[in-house]
């Protein structure tokens, strides 16, 4: 098997059980791999390290299979963790039939660049390395037999891929799907996927708790979804019982499908006024209008995938969330987000604060917010944790 020998001193990370070998961690390689090929780490001083997949065109050069140097990279070792990840979500997020759930968390499921979501009887596969590019049909073959699933439909077409120096990959790749639309159940409501080109893989699944949440405090209150997508967490609000809800969002398309979804599950579309606008513009019009919300929700993109973005990403979050806190009425409740990974929930929590303080107003924090279970987080692997959130009160 190829060699990938680390400079001294740089096996720590691997030692500690973080899959990623950056680049500049590499003191040479015994052979030529090519990409998505399994190699051998080992410490400079000769000690086994690991097996991995070589990513030639990105930064992380190599992302750890295995920590047994003995194990095996084959079609049984992916039937492993994929049984150990189903199992997984059977235990802690049994899902109806017709539900929706996140089956395979990439890392955290020790399947670096590999992403599958279950929307009913269907399921969407991503893949954003060259390992699992690499494993692609033997990933598909073994998801259709240990989930019986109808079809499954790829979606890697990710920014990430073109660091990684894979082309985009998307359509049907087993199985019989006559529609790219598929209808799910979340939290009682109906919901339309749009396979083929709704965000991620269709949908937000890690927010599903947490449109919950929104939807037990929405009762009579005058709502604000920003950013609000496909309608998740508008849906929530008046099934909760909401007074009316202003959901805001660039996207024509996202919007309309926001309409389909209140149509499909016979909510009041009276108390609901879908906006096409710029996020921050339409933000600084309603504060310049005085308007005020009982409950404002803030689930932006991600505006910082790295670290070294996150200065020019914490001033758009501070300006936004600074302008919801001023649309809060007294008693007024903020759910906001961030999903950039390179945005850490300490930093987050800062932008916050300084956002409160520059808006004059006293903030209480009533609930820290996560993803929900079926995105689990590797102890060793803390970019894992990329959603974070806040429930303030003001």
């Amino acid at each position: 098997m190829i060699k990938v020998i680390l400079k001294r001193d740089r096996e720590r990370s691997l030692l500690r059980r973080h899959p990623w070998v950056f680049s500049g961690a590499i003191d040479k390689v015994r052979g030529e791999p090519g990409s998505g090929d399994t190699v051998a780490l080992e410490a400079h001083d000769g000690r086994a390290l690991g097996i991995g997949a070589w990513s030639p065109q990105s930064n992380i050069r190599v992302r750890a299979w295995s920590f047994a140097a003995d194990e095996a990279i084959d079609a049984d070792f992916f039937a492993r963790r994929i049984r150990a990840a189903l199992a997984l979500r059977a235990r802690l997020v049994p899902t109806a039939a017709d539900g929706a759930v996140r089956l395979v968390h990439g890392e955290s499921d020790g399947l670096p660049g590999v992403v599958v979501d279950r929307y009913a009887d269907v399921l969407v596969l991503q893949t954003t390395s060259a390992g699992a590019r690499r494993w692609r049909d033997t990933l598909a073959d073994t998801l259709m037999r240990e989930t019986g699933a109808r079809a499954l439909y790829e979606r890697s077409d990710s920014d990430v891929l073109e660091v990684e120096g894979l082309p985009p990959a998307s359509g049907p790749l087993r199985g019989a799907l006559s529609d790219t639309h598929v209808r799910c159940v979340e939290n009682g409501l109906q919901l339309e996927i749009d396979l083929a080109h709704g965000h991620k893989t269709g949908h937000y699944l890690d927010q599903r708790e947490n449109r919950a949440l929104v939807g037990s405090l929405a009762a009579d209150a005058e709502v604000l979804d920003a950013f609000c997508y496909s309608g998740g967490f508008t849906l929530a609000a008046l099934a909760g019982g909401a007074r009316h809800v202003t959901s805001l969002d660039s996207s024509a398309a996202a919007l309309a499908q926001l309409e389909r979804h209140l149509a499909l599950n016979e909510l009041p579309a009276a108390r609901c006024t879908p906006t096409e606008d710029d996020v921050f513009k339409h933000l600084r019009r309603l504060r310049d209008q005085g308007r005020q919300f009982d409950l404002i929700v803030l689930d932006p993109p991600k505006f910082a995938p790295t670290a070294a973005t996150a200065e020019r990403a914490a001033r758009g979050y501070k300006d936004i969330n600074l302008l919801a806190l001023k649309l809060l009425r007294p008693g007024g409740l903020l759910a906001t987000f961030s999903c950039s990974g390179g945005v850490s929930a300490e930093l987050f929590r800062k932008i916050v604060a300084g956002a409160a303080q520059d808006a004059g107003v006293d903030a209480q924090l009533l609930r820290q917010l996560h993803a929900t279970p079926d995105h689990p987080v590797a102890l060793a692997f803390p970019e894992g944790e990329y959603l974070k959130g806040f429930l303030l009160r003001v």
